[in-house]
């Protein structure tokens, strides 16, 4: 697959990038591949899907009617096209270093009837960014479809990836006495079919509630430093003759394990809170 990459702004502003991660948390490109680019990985993320439903454990509910599936690189035709993209690589090496390690594959999707989810973020917060005051993951996502209002948006509040509260696990949900301070800064994402976004995972977040009759599923890559850890809850996995075919520039930043035959991700990552309907 041959994507229609955005290159107009190169070479990518490393302090735009930086100030936009460090300050609301989530920057974005648009247009970075084409239509047909992306039709074809929402038809394997459709796949992946059916498949997924099919193991125990291969697809995880992240709150009514909304699912998240980890998957192998080479499930996804167009995985080289997003790791080898110009911002994506000044992206995590801006924030992330030149060291950087690919060690998620995965993707959402909210269907019709999912719900507006708690407040939250994907994990507690490393003491690289509490006492270090450094961001030392990504996440990438890349929707399948033109997102619209009643497609359930992602809404994030700018600025919170620094926030810290206790009173909840992991300190991963804030409590219900800070939301408003959530609910004022809310932004509600509408991304379109080409378009990719970059976030920290810390910034506080939630998906709403999917009023429409269609599926909104969201291709997630995520990134870390050298001294992160989110590697341990991942299990990418790459067949001989894939690694083979790769890139050395993708392969020399991708956390892998080889295996003759793929097997089904057992996930590790479960949301506790996202399951709780009167959270």
């Amino acid at each position: 697959m041959t994507p229609a990459a955005n290159n107009e702004h190169e070479p990518y502003d490393v302090a735009a990038i930086m100030g936009g991660l460090y300050g609301d948390g989530i920057i974005g490109l648009k247009g970075a591949f084409s239509r047909p680019w992306v039709e074809r990985m929402r038809e394997d993320i459709g796949t992946l899907f059916e498949e997924a439903q099919k193991v125990p454990g291969g697809a995880l509910p992240r709150g009514p009617q909304r699912w998240y599936v980890e998957v192998h690189p080479e499930r996804i035709r167009g995985f080289v096209d997003i790791a080898t993209h110009p911002w994506f690589v000044a992206v995590c090496e801006a924030v992330l270093g030149r060291d950087y390690k690919i060690v998620e594959v995965g993707f959402d999707i909210p269907f019709p009837g999912a719900a507006d989810q708690p407040w939250h973020r994907d994990f507690s917060t490393p003491e690289a960014t509490t006492k270090g005051r450094r961001l030392n993951s990504l996440a990438f996502n890349l929707t399948a479809v033109d997102t619209l209002p009643e497609h359930g948006p992602f809404e994030v509040a700018p600025g919170t990836q620094w926030d810290e509260f206790e009173g909840c696990e992991k300190g991963m949900f804030p409590p219900r006495h800070l939301w408003q301070r959530y609910i004022s800064r809310a932004v509600q994402k509408m991304p379109r079919m080409g378009d990719i976004s970059a976030r920290s995972a810390l910034t506080i977040h939630r998906g709403t509630a999917n009023r429409s009759n269609e599926w909104r599923p969201v291709l997630v890559v995520g990134v870390d430093a050298p001294d992160a850890t989110n590697a341990n809850h991942h299990d990418l996995q790459v067949t001989q003759a894939y690694l083979d075919s790769l890139p050395v520039r993708v392969r020399e930043h991708l956390t892998y394990r080889v295996t003759g035959k793929l097997e089904t991700v057992v996930q590790h990552h479960v949301i506790e809170g996202l399951l709780k309907p009167d959270y």
